[in-house]
């Protein structure tokens, strides 16, 4: 069974949705890729899971958490699944190309495949997504918007200092 609720951050409301006891979802109001919010399930803000996700999510735009622990829950093909777990291997702070992310699937020739995982993110911020860049170290694509991909990457690299 799904449910919802809905945070404030500095990348404006985030739309957090659980399946039991795990995260599921994390979507950007206008982001692409983004189900129809009849897929949220019913509104349930004082949800363990959501109040552990919304501590967290606070930590890190305090530059106090790098890494996230909240348990989550990945609704995916086996691919997209094995991208999304390579992606919270990023460390805080850095970038890498989509090639380099295909190459540590093992898949070098992968890397529009990749990207295109990488756009369905379902759970952004969490599962950093944003610290994909092209090759050439470009912003390419990014589900909730260039604008908030800069802001992120912009935070983490600040927030070292």
């Amino acid at each position: 069974m799904r449910t919802h609720a809905v945070v404030d951050s500095p990348c404006g409301p985030l739309t957090l949705v659980a399946e039991g006891d795990a995260l599921c979802g994390l979507y950007m109001v206008d982001q692409r890729h983004r189900p129809h919010e009849l897929t949220f399930g019913s509104p349930d803000p004082g949800a363990e899971i959501f109040d552990r996700a919304e501590t967290e999510l606070k930590e890190y735009f305090a530059g106090q958490r790098h890494e996230f622990e909240v348990p989550l829950a990945f609704v995916g093909t086996p691919f997209q699944r094995a991208v999304w777990g390579r992606l919270r291997e990023i460390p805080y702070g850095t970038t890498i190309s989509y090639g380099q992310l295909a190459d540590r699937l093992g898949n070098p020739a992968a890397s529009r495949a990749v990207g295109l995982a990488n756009g369905k993110n379902p759970i952004g911020i969490i599962v950093p997504c944003h610290r994909v860049v092209g090759s050439n170290g470009s912003l390419t694509g990014y589900g909730g918007g260039l604008e908030r991909k800069r802001y992120l990457l912009d935070f983490e690299q600040g927030a070292l200092f």
